[in-house]
């Protein structure tokens, strides 16, 4: 089920059998010189919605705008500051627990989101409002992803062109992937400095903004990846589900413990 293509009454039963919201979240930002600035909140969106066409779970409005102030030298990359993002995408959930829900999987396709949206998941978890657990695509299927790719690329690269080859073969530039390789980083160590991270921008390691070899992407390798991590997602819903909400509750004091 899309949440906004029902109407109100078939949403309330919904609501009176299930607590469990898939929200997708990515990011509108540079991908390179050859795929689409939506990629990473397109992937979300696809495997949200085939994970809750699979399960019969509701899946939210896409959250299409994350924390990418990384990539800010690049045109058309979109960004809002972490603090306005915890705060959005808390006050969106808490809306979603004004409806009865009490479990949310963020399903999350932008790196830059991860660790806020850990945070609103333990603030919620913390009020005991509601149990919010971020999941990301390719951390789902590391093994898969390894095998698939040489030169995997952590953004820009092929894993994510092959998913838009799968999804939206018609917004990769298939003329460009050697561009995107060649102009790109393709290879990289440690880039730590004595410990230390020394950049804070993609400008700062790669000059057309990503990373690895592209040309390795095929469709077909896409649809193995998206079939995989959609599986994965479908497990998810269903072990979460499955769970008594007092147990996905804050442990009690170690005082208060028998």
């Amino acid at each position: 089920m899309y949440l906004a293509d029902e109407t109100w009454p078939d949403l309330g039963a919904y609501f009176e059998d299930e607590s469990l919201v898939i929200v997708p979240l990515g990011s509108t930002e540079q991908h390179g010189p050859h795929l689409p600035e939506g990629t990473d909140h397109m992937i979300a969106q696809a495997l949200a919605r085939d994970a809750a066409d699979r399960t019969g779970y509701l899946c939210s409005p896409t959250i299409n705008v994350g924390v990418s102030p990384h990539h800010r030298q690049f045109h058309g990359t979109m960004w809002v500051d972490a603090p306005v993002f915890r705060d959005y995408v808390e006050s969106f959930s808490r809306n979603l627990t004004s409806h009865g829900v009490d479990r949310i999987v963020y399903v999350n396709a932008h790196g830059g989101n991860v660790e806020h949206l850990r945070e609103v998941g333990r603030r919620l978890h913390e009020t005991e409002t509601a149990y919010a657990i971020e999941w990301m695509w390719d951390q789902s299927i590391p093994d898969l992803v390894d095998d698939l790719f040489e030169q995997n690329g952590p953004h820009g690269g092929p894993k994510e062109t092959a998913m838009i080859m799968h999804i939206a073969n018609e917004l990769v530039h298939d003329d460009r992937l050697e561009d995107a390789r060649d102009g790109g980083l393709l290879e990289w160590e440690n880039m730590a400095v004595h410990g230390a991270t020394t950049f804070y921008d993609a400008a700062d390691n790669t000059n057309n903004g990503v990373l690895g070899d592209q040309t390795d992407a095929t469709p077909e390798k896409g649809r193995e990846l998206f079939e995989a991590a959609s599986d994965q997602l479908v497990n998810l819903c269903g072990w979460l589900d499955d769970q008594p909400f007092e147990d996905l509750m804050p442990e009690p004091h170690v005082s208060e413990r028998e």
